[in-house]
């Protein structure tokens, strides 16, 4: 046998054993490939046929994209299914989608059922929630995504989450996870380890997370407790935003742990001096202060001489003229200057006076007794000759009558 002819006929077998090994495809099988380009709007896919196939952009995930490199890139091992193939055209379109979208399904179906908690990314932001792509389109409801309302997703995407799964239904394509369940757990969990470690007394540093009409939320190490709004401070507050803002380090007093109904009750007053600890150093009696009208009362006025101190002004202090009722003097919220009578800081006690602080009236002279008068008026001689001749005149013309 000549060279050449030994040639050919080693051309002659590797040809034969190309085409043997060139893959038989058809339509639904399942195929494994190289992904040795990407464009735009497709994947171009090296699987061993005589020709190369193509993933379009829609095939490649269970959610919608607009660039195939955002899911894929070159040399990257991928398994796909064929979905259609036309060797005169030499168009093989394939599709990691659907192969995907079935495993994805087995293994959501496993974490339902043992309610186990997996990592997912966010693909996208969509209205009423976020997409996340597992395989198949995850939803995520916005009620579900955090404890706490969240009103702009914006920046989310491409945020990794803690999920469960909350409701997975194969035949309708739906499956919904939930992120505030594994918070929602955490939580709770956290919750009753950080309140076995309270005791009412206990002071702390917290962080203020919210505010509402009647108080503030503290964060004591991952649990809110509440700081009522009569707890905010020593003086009447009228609102909490007054005093504190969210987001504020502030030291509290722990006043009750409630585990049974997982509460906390805080105080920030608690923490700091008393009005009345620090009126003791400012105030002392005779001192002559501005205060507030607070309340009236029948027997008196309760004034405001400094924040959380208020004395008694006794209704036989208000005025140096006699008052009926407070009322017909003083009206609440009024400004008035006291005198100091009695402090006593230990017993939370002052007496105060607004008489004391004005000028009293001068006496009016009072009127001189009758006889007084008579003695001073000219008409009338009392004198001791007069009253002599009066008398003897009155028994002389006595004994006249009994002689006759």
């Amino acid at each position: 046998m000549s060279e050449e002819t030994k040639v050919n006929e080693t051309a002659e077998t590797a040809s034969q054993e190309a085409l043997e090994n060139i893959v038989s495809l058809k339509k639904g099988d399942t195929v494994k490939g190289t992904i040795v380009k990407i464009d735009d709007n497709q994947a171009v896919v090296s699987i061993g046929y005589k020709y190369d196939g193509i993933i379009p952009v829609r095939e490649l995930t269970a959610v919608s994209v607009d660039n195939a490199a955002d899911v894929v890139e070159v040399g990257q091992e991928v398994e796909c299914k064929v979905v259609s193939i036309d060797d005169e055209k030499e168009r093989l379109v394939l599709s990691k989608r659907q192969v995907d979208s079935e495993q994805a399904w087995d293994d959501m179906q496993k974490h339902f059922e043992a309610q186990d908690v997996f990592e997912v990314t966010v693909a996208d932001v969509v209205k009423g929630g976020v997409v996340a792509d597992v395989g198949v389109r995850a939803f995520i409801p916005a009620s579900m995504v955090e404890r706490h309302f969240v009103e702009d997703f914006s920046d989310y995407k491409g945020r990794t989450l803690r999920v469960k799964v909350k409701e997975i239904d194969r035949e309708n394509n739906k499956l919904i996870l939930s992120q505030k369940d594994v918070l929602e757990a955490e939580f709770e969990a956290n919750k009753i380890r950080v309140m076995e470690g309270l005791t009412e007394g206990q002071e702390l540093e917290g962080t203020v997370q919210r505010l509402t009409q009647f108080g503030a939320f503290v964060d004591v190490g991952g649990v809110d407790g509440l700081v009522h709004v009569s707890e905010l401070a020593w003086n009447h507050v009228e609102k909490p935003s007054d005093v504190v803002s969210e987001g504020q380090k502030v030291k509290v007093k722990v006043l009750k742990v409630d585990p049974a109904n997982g509460k906390i009750s805080l105080s920030i007053k608690a923490t700091q001096p008393g009005p009345w600890e620090q009126a003791s150093s400012n105030i002392k009696t005779g001192d002559i202060l501005t205060g507030e009208v607070k309340r009236l009362v029948d027997f008196g006025a309760f004034v405001e001489v400094a924040p959380g101190v208020e004395g008694l002004v006794h209704i036989s202090q208000i005025a140096h003229r006699h008052v009926a009722t407070p009322y017909e003097v003083l009206k609440q919220g009024q400004t008035v200057q006291v005198k100091v009578l009695d402090f006593s800081p230990a017993e939370k006690r002052v007496s105060l006076s607004i008489k004391e602080t004005e000028e009293a009236p001068a006496i009016a002279p009072k009127p001189e007794k009758k006889v007084k008068e008579e003695l001073n008026n000219p008409n009338v001689s009392l004198t001791n000759q007069a009253m002599s001749v009066t008398l003897g005149e009155r028994f002389g013309d006595m004994l006249n009558k009994f002689k006759n």
